[in-house]
């Protein structure tokens, strides 16, 4: 548990990425004092202005690797780290099957890292950006915390080891208190379009890929089979907009500050989208063609998946605001601006 000695300074790893910066910049709005890290490899160094012109606030910027020991030892030394948001690491599942050595040796080397840099320094307190896709396959919706793990790829693997280690490292200490939280599809942007997703060369994701067709960058979506049983024969997942997401680390760190141990926590909005549903919304609230084709399946995708929020709203009391609609106008109005 923290005692609260001045207004909490929070280490926010990758903090320039999609989810990063939207975070960071709930963080400024609350008045915490941020230090963030990242490398670019997932992100652009404009979004550090961009969070700026947003809250109207500054922060600590290091650009370096969280492997690096004596970097993170440095940071630790010159600033009182209160608690660590940890998002930096590799995120694209098919990249991480095509370069497995890559995503295992970065996923886990920085995590490692951070936690010794921690304990070194006396920090209990860290929210993990893990994943939904820790889940081993179920036919039976939602998925549950309780839920078995298993996983399909090395991304997915990394997320379920580095939630073990967490686990191991916390039970070995009385004073940590970790956070796992368990995203679904985050969508959308910051509403004032400076801060959003975007993704070099073809996206793996469903809303970007909306948004390159949708502002000419791609010639047409393709809707990867219509024979899953569904309502209309598409995929369904849980999206939930980035902006609630960022809301609701800040719920988690408040939640990390008040307890010890471990926790395991769902983040979505409850519900199931599919893509042509995505799509239409997509349109009638854009006012845009959205032109697709159906093709195959894709190996490896499942019909369904939306998550149970009861534990979330239980244990941290977040509930998703933000509506299917709300995601596909601020995710097209960051990319008409920014998308190239």
């Amino acid at each position: 548990m923290l005692n609260l000695r001045q207004k909490p300074c929070i280490l926010v790893t990758g903090g320039a990425g999609f989810i990063g910066s939207h975070t960071v910049c709930e963080l400024l709005d609350h008045d915490y004092d941020v230090v963030m890290i990242d490398d670019f490899y997932n992100a652009k160094p404009e979004v550090l202005d961009a969070i700026r012109t947003i809250t109207k606030k500054d922060f600590v910027f290091e650009e370096g690797d969280c492997a690096d020991r004596d970097f993170m030892d440095r940071i630790f030394r010159e600033h009182t780290i209160d608690a660590v948001i940890h998002f930096a690491g590799y995120k694209a599942v098919g990249e991480s099957v095509a370069k497995p050595l890559m995503y295992y040796r970065n996923n886990l080397d920085t995590t490692l890292t951070l936690l010794e840099t921690m304990k070194k320094h006396g920090c209990h307190n860290l929210v993990f950006s893990s994943s939904a896709t820790v889940y081993a396959y179920s036919e039976k919706m939602p998925l549950y915390e309780s839920n078995p793990l298993g996983t399909t790829n090395p991304y997915g693997e990394t997320k379920r080891m580095i939630e073990r280690i967490l686990t191991d490292v916390s039970h070995a200490d009385p004073e940590d208190s970790f956070i796992c939280l368990r995203y679904f599809n985050p969508v959308g942007a910051h509403p004032s379009g400076l801060i959003g997703e975007d993704p070099n060369g073809i996206p793996n994701n469903l809303m970007p890929f909306i948004v390159k067709v949708a502002t000419g960058k791609i010639a047409k979506l393709r809707v990867f089979g219509n024979d899953y049983d569904t309502p209309d024969g598409t995929g369904m997942r849980d999206y939930i907009h980035v902006v609630d997401l960022a809301k609701a680390h800040l719920l988690a760190l408040n939640y990390a500050f008040k307890r010890t141990g471990i926790d395991y926590i769902n983040v979505g909005t409850g519900n199931g989208t599919s893509v042509l549903e995505m799509v239409e919304s997509f349109r009638r609230v854009n006012h845009v063609d959205v032109p697709y084709e159906i093709v195959g399946r894709r190996p490896g995708d499942l019909a369904k998946v939306w998550a149970d929020t009861s534990y979330a709203k239980k244990t941290l009391g977040f509930t998703a605001e933000k509506t299917i609609d709300d995601m596909c106008r601020d995710a097209y109005n960051y990319g008409v601006k920014h998308m190239k």
